[in-house]
């Protein structure tokens, strides 16, 4: 007996010692947030269909709203929204659930598009261009399609839309929205789950920094992220269908940009965007994963302002030529 209670012992000071570096290990390496001082941000704040919404706001001119994607937020955009802001009145939020938004629990995939307009409405944006990564690009095509007046350009960027059923999601979205997840939630060790999912969305994992850890790692920490996450998973599962019927329906222009390393939604799903929208054109950016804006900036802006400012062609010739 005394042999047991002994091994008893250590395994519960072994198990306690890993909680407590895996605690540590979750400190986001840099502090969270200190990027928009740097990039001459401000962090604003609307009310929205009941929900806090953190947004940014920069530039004048005709306006952009940019939509992230899942388990992100609006610092998805840090690099995009200088060079879009010299011509654009651009606007980046967090979508409920995620980012510093509030996080309802009873989160579902309809309060996206009614945040975006919502928020237009609160900034007194009657028409502008939407922009949108992964999931958000599903909420653009949504608003494109069920709102047309509101909308008078749409770039979807490897976009989510075929995915959305249980089956067909990456294993990192099941599994945050699953009940290991929800586990997670109360457990230390989401510092190795989050790095775990960079690694799986950048082609070049070089530009996993310290600071782009830390916002993921900081969003994800949040208390009610994972409850938010499951939620928005049990209310989804329909909705791929609504978004494939809704394509057909879009009215705006519409350009279709695709890394061509995306591990998470294939390259084959911007192929199937592209038959389903009426007039859409696709570009393909070389060694990139899912989050163009964040691996290839610089490519990303180019071919949003060349495309948002029709006197600027698109690069026939050059790598990311519309296909």
């Amino acid at each position: 007996m005394r042999r047991i209670l002994t091994r008893l012992a250590v395994l519960l000071a072994l198990v306690g010692a890993l909680s407590g570096a895996l605690a540590v290990y979750d400190r986001p390496p840099v502090a969270p947030g200190t990027w928009l001082a740097a990039a001459g941000l401000e962090a604003r704040h609307e009310t929205v269909d009941g929900h806090r919404l953190r947004y940014v706001r920069a530039g004048s001119g005709p306006a952009v709203v940019l939509v992230h994607g899942f388990a992100s937020s609006l610092y998805t955009w840090k690099d995009v929204i200088p060079a879009l802001a010299e011509a654009h009145d651009v606007v980046a939020l967090d979508l409920p659930g995620f980012g510093q938004s509030d996080q309802p629990a009873d989160l579902s995939f309809e309060d996206f598009p009614r945040a975006v307009l919502g928020l237009m409405d609160h900034l007194g944006i009657g028409k502008a261009a939407l922009v949108g990564n992964s999931m958000g690009g599903a909420t653009a095509a949504i608003v494109a399609a069920e709102r047309p007046e509101r909308v008078d350009a749409l770039v979807l960027i490897d976009a989510a839309g075929f995915n959305l059923g249980p089956s067909e999601r990456p294993r990192m979205v099941s599994f945050a929205m699953s009940g290991a997840g929800s586990l997670l939630a109360r457990l230390p060790g989401k510092r190795l789950v989050v790095e775990a999912s960079l690694r799986q969305v950048f082609h070049d994992t070089s530009r996993i920094t310290p600071e782009r850890l830390s916002e993921y790692l900081a969003a994800a920490s949040r208390p009610g992220t994972f409850p938010a996450i499951r939620s928005l998973g049990a209310s989804s599962g329909d909705r791929q269908a609504v978004v494939a019927q809704s394509l057909p329906r879009i009215q705006a222009r519409a350009l279709v940009l695709w890394g061509d390393d995306d591990r998470w939604i294939p390259i084959a799903h911007a192929d199937r965007f592209v038959a389903a929208i009426p007039g859409a054109r696709k570009v393909v950016i070389p060694a990139c994963g899912h989050v163009p804006q964040e691996e290839k900036p610089e490519e990303v802006a180019r071919l949003l302002l060349a495309f948002l400012e029709p006197q600027r062609p698109l690069d026939e010739d050059g790598p990311g030529a519309p296909k």
